[in-house]
């Protein structure tokens, strides 16, 4: 396995961990919506991963045959929560029903926080891989010289 090959691993995570935070913070940012376009509260959502082998994109330019290859992560799925929304009581509230309830997102955001702070360093992780490729190659370009 070329050290070039790590660095499309990293991306692959680099990628998945942006889309995970983006989906967190979307959740953050709708956690008290009660209307949706689709009618209803804002339905929580979760990005699901799966491996995926992440080709290289220099093995051509190094003729190089990588075994099995390596295996990087992608994003498989968004799915939403199919859980029963939050039903408060607040009866001066535009979109109360009849019995003076509200249907609020089940979302906890100190749970959602957790899970960012958890794609931050996943993210973070990625990119201090990156670098240590990164080291790697440049010592090796100077052993060279």
């Amino acid at each position: 396995m070329s050290l070039f090959h790590l660095l499309s691993v990293s991306a692959s995570g680099l990628a998945a961990q942006r889309a995970r935070a983006e989906v967190i913070v979307e959740n953050l940012a709708n956690a008290e919506t009660t209307r949706t376009p689709e009618g209803g509260p804002y339905r929580r959502r979760d990005v699901l991963f799966e491996p995926r082998v992440q080709p290289s994109p220099f093995s051509a330019v190094f003729q190089t045959e990588l075994e099995a290859g390596a295996t990087g992560v992608a994003v498989a799925g968004i799915v939403e929560d199919a859980r029963e929304p939050d039903f408060r009581y607040q009866p001066g509230h535009p979109h109360a029903d009849a019995n003076g309830y509200v249907a609020y997102p089940r979302i906890n955001p100190a749970e959602e926080m957790v899970d960012l702070i958890g794609a931050a360093r996943g993210y973070q992780a990625n990119v201090a891989a990156m670098t240590a490729v990164k080291d790697m190659l440049s010592k090796s370009i100077d052993l060279l010289k």
